[in-house]
């Protein structure tokens, strides 16, 4: 009887209590465990740490900025009607010019926009920055996940050693290190040269100088019966400043 009383006192405390966390240690003892789906030792879904997805930092290091030497191009015939000390763009050879007297023209191997990306006009450059700072569109994050929202300048940052921006527009003329890439369509309608190329683009021009971009250049009698030659920079150019040569191009400066 007096057991009886005992397991008639248990579970009229049972049918009382609001919640089964105060079922006493000693009944465990007395009835067996409680069943698995209560019981304290069964890890509950909300009580797991939740999994997170791999994301990329909110500012990735650029990693070093080493001093980069500028190096001059090959010096090019340009018989065509753009005024000196400006820039021409030929999408379909993935040339860069910058215009110099006597019907001349340093020529830049450079990348351009790929299909879909490519584009045509006018615009003059607005700002210079070295070693600029890479902000990833949210389009382009969106597609790569991966991607941070910055990564600070420096040699693994893809817009390289300089930037040069065009008008308000999101496109640039930078460096780049990724050397297969130049004479390609790769770009998101930038214009990549090599680090040190447009070193000595930068250079040459300044902000508000006029950048032209076509897809292509009109083929002259000259250009379709010879066969234009390179040749090297004059020595002129070579041991002069580069803004010296920029300045006798637009005429001296107060």
């Amino acid at each position: 009887m007096l057991r009886l009383a005992s397991l008639t006192v248990v579970v009229a405390g049972l049918l009382t209590t609001p919640c089964l966390a105060q079922w006493p240690s000693w009944a465990d003892r007395a009835f067996g465990d409680r069943p698995s789906w209560r019981s304290e030792r069964e890890p509950q879904p909300w009580s797991q740490p939740l999994e997170r997805l791999p994301s990329a930092p909110l500012v990735a290091d650029g990693g070093a900025r080493p001093d980069i030497q500028p190096q001059a191009p090959d010096v090019v015939s340009f018989p065509y009607d753009y005024p000196a000390a400006s820039v021409v763009i030929s999408t379909a050879t993935r040339t860069l010019y910058y215009i110099l007297p006597d019907k001349q023209a340093y020529a830049y191997p450079i990348s351009v926009g790929r299909e879909g990306f490519s584009w045509t006009g006018t615009e003059s450059i607005s700002r210079k920055q070295a070693w600029p700072d890479w902000h990833p569109p949210k389009e382009m994050r969106e597609r790569d996940p991966k991607l941070p929202e910055k990564m600070t300048g420096g040699l693994r940052n893809p817009l390289g050693a300089m930037a040069l921006y065009l008008g308000s527009t999101l496109y640039r003329i930078h460096g780049t290190n990724d050397v297969k890439s130049i004479g390609q369509a790769q770009s998101s309608g930038c214009f990549r040269m090599m680090n040190a190329a447009v070193m000595h683009l930068a250079g040459l021009v300044d902000v508000g100088t006029p950048v032209t971009v076509v897809s292509s250049l009109p083929e002259t009698r000259a250009l379709s019966q010879v066969q234009p030659r390179l040749r090297a920079a004059p020595a002129e150019y070579t041991r002069r400043d580069y803004r010296d040569l920029r300045d006798s191009v637009l005429g001296a400066r107060p």
